[in-house]
């Protein structure tokens, strides 16, 4: 065995008289387990959220937008006819946003409403294919051929609305009569509701067909948006490359990371701050560690000298306490690793741990990343070792003879 290993090995077996500096060292292994424990777990639920979230909103938002800086466009077919057979995009569908205000028998509230056309064959709306979509949102034989609209669970909720209900649609976009402005309105019956997740959408927005928005909000042949879906979410560039080399201004494009930029902002920071925050833990433990191997130094003074006065070297002397830290190091890092995991997978197969309604979710979102899980476990070994530098270093400087008149 290396000479080095061997004496720290050995110092790292207590005696009863330094059972004291063996309690340290315990607890500074705790420290760090639980330090590297909490991390591990806090940054996977942290990971999660952020997933859950971008799952909620790709599932009722298009990757890319097409908009116009006039507005509203008219409607090409040809347009998107040429989007859906190029290569690099899945999927194209004119979309028109409108604000209008809902009135059912008991309530009156404003909302969003999206105009899609079902029949372009793509889903829309997360949970509804085609079919089902241009069944809730066609005419219905059994309510006077009234259009469908596709309403929010919560908005449906607060409003004291159940499939089957007639509402009337409000748009400020009306017409001007000699009793003054007129708001458009039409009548529509709720056949279905959707639920997202997020409130922002659930309580405020509603999905109607394309032509009934149009004719509502007196926009006639157009539309205010071309959503585009590609394969990969998380590279929407070639999308956009062929959308440049399509369309010119006025046209402009925006992907959904744009869109919810603040969002997914506002995560990845809280994500950074529970780290540096929870990093404190082990740092706490790594001063604890550097405690434990001056207090070792001050009790192997004599050991020192005598080591040195057989030919150690100053190099030598640094290696054996830098390993007997690192070794405190490298047992809580491992231990709070594989607490931290088996954790993350208990909380992630058996949902123990129910949120109130308040949050979008039911359980804790998790997620376990790898690069996450060795980016802490490499974080806490360098602040062990960063923690073990000085206390090693003065052991080395120690000068034998003096260790040995005072020791």
């Amino acid at each position: 065995m290396n000479f080095e290993f061997f004496i720290a090995g050995k110092y790292l077996k207590a005696k009863r008289k330094e059972g004291f500096i063996s309690l340290i060292s315990f607890l500074s292994v705790a420290g760090v387990t639980v330090g590297v424990m909490a991390l591990v777990i806090v940054i996977a639920v942290m990971s999660g959220a952020e997933t859950d979230f971008r799952k909620r909103i790709l599932g009722l938002e298009p990757h890319v937008l097409v908009m116009n800086y006039e507005g509203q466009f008219t409607d090409d077919p040809e347009i998107i006819s040429r989007l859906n057979q190029n290569k690099d995009i899945k999927g194209a569908a004119p979309i028109l946003f409108a604000q209008a205000m809902i009135r059912s028998r008991n309530s009156f509230s404003g909302i969003m409403v999206r105009g899609i056309d079902p029949e372009q064959g793509f889903n829309l709306v997360q949970g509804f294919n085609p079919d089902q979509l241009s069944k809730a949102l066609g005419k219905n034989q059994l309510t006077d051929e009234l259009p469908g609209i596709l309403l929010g669970k919560a908005l449906a909720r607060n409003m004291g609305l159940i499939e089957g209900d007639k509402i009337i649609l409000m748009s400020p976009n009306g017409f001007i009569s000699p009793m003054g402005h007129i708001p458009s309105m039409k009548r529509f019956v709720v056949t279905q509701t959707f639920e997202s997740g997020m409130n922002e959408y659930d309580s405020s927005l509603a999905y109607v067909h394309l032509k009934e928005a149009q004719d509502l909000t007196g926009a006639h042949q157009k539309i205010s948006a071309i959503g585009i879906w590609v394969e990969d979410v998380f590279n929407v560039t070639p999308a956009k490359n062929t959308l440049n080399s399509m369309l010119s201004y006025p046209f402009y494009f925006n992907d959904w990371m744009q869109i919810n930029k603040s969002l997914f902002s506002a995560l990845k920071l809280e994500k950074k701050a529970m780290f540096i925050i929870l990093t404190l833990i082990i740092l706490v433990a790594a001063f604890n560690i550097a405690s434990t191997l001056i207090m070792m130094v001050m009790e192997k003074t004599k050991d020192i000298a005598v080591l040195k006065t057989m030919g150690a070297t100053n190099t030598a002397i640094l290696k054996i306490f830098i390993i007997k830290g690192m070794v405190i190091g490298w047992i809580g890092t491992f231990l709070g690793t594989c607490f931290g995991v088996i954790v993350c997978f208990l909380l992630k197969k058996y949902n123990f741990i129910q949120l109130p309604d308040a949050y979008p979710f039911q359980t804790l979102p998790v997620q376990l990343e790898f690069l996450d899980v060795f980016v802490i476990a490499f974080s806490a070994i360098i602040i062990c070792f960063l923690s073990t530098l000085y206390p090693a270093y003065k052991a080395s400087k120690m000068n034998p003879v003096e260790a040995l008149r005072y020791g």
